[in-house]
């Protein structure tokens, strides 16, 4: 007679994404109290998922004016040539530029996410790092709240926040990285 354990489907490991997150005003603002920490959540890979301000549209809502209604937006993709997924960062914030690790995203630039970078905008931290798991099917994401910088803690090389509405180098010098422009900004 066989036991339910052996007939039981293998479990296959999820893809998960760890989020550290800081801001030097996290604990007075609220800025971070929709966001579940320190639990997994689950989702379909087919989902993008974005960050931002507005709770109808972002998965994951910052409670601060400074932030866009959407901020940036992250999706899973499959390289041809892997089996393992990965995914791509977008910015989807026409006033803030994205800093992720050294490139610097202007509005609907995309890069393909390290598998541990720093992403950074305003006074905003956010330390990622992606764990290979076997499923196609579902992802898992992950809240860490940092009490402190996360550059100083890990040794980024410290630079001045982005401000809201500027960046360190203008997006149309920088040849390091793809850059899109609309016809109306020549």
């Amino acid at each position: 007679m066989m036991s339910n354990f052996e007939d039981a489907d293998t479990e296959e490991t999820v893809t998960c994404l760890q989020i550290t997150v800081y801001h030097p005003g996290q604990l007075q603002n609220g800025i971070f109290q929709s966001i579940r920490f320190y639990n997994r959540e689950k989702l379909p890979s087919s989902e993008v998922v974005k960050f931002g301000r507005n709770s109808n549209i972002c998965r994951y809502t910052f409670q601060d004016k400074q932030v866009s209604r959407v901020q940036f937006s992250l999706q899973l993709f499959k390289k041809f040539d892997s089996s393992v997924l990965s995914f791509e960062i977008k910015n989807m914030s026409k006033k803030t530029n994205l800093l992720v690790d050294n490139k610097e995203l202007c509005y609907l630039n995309k890069i393909d996410l390290p598998y541990k970078c720093m992403v950074r905008f305003g006074e905003y931290q956010f330390l990622i790092e992606k764990e290979d798991g076997e499923s196609l099917e579902f992802f898992e994401t992950q809240f860490i709240l940092s009490p402190r910088s996360l550059l100083q803690e890990n040794n980024w090389p410290i630079q001045k926040p982005i401000p809201e509405y500027g960046s360190y180098s203008s997006c149309f010098t920088q040849n390091t990285s793809p850059t899109e422009m609309d016809e109306n900004e020549l």
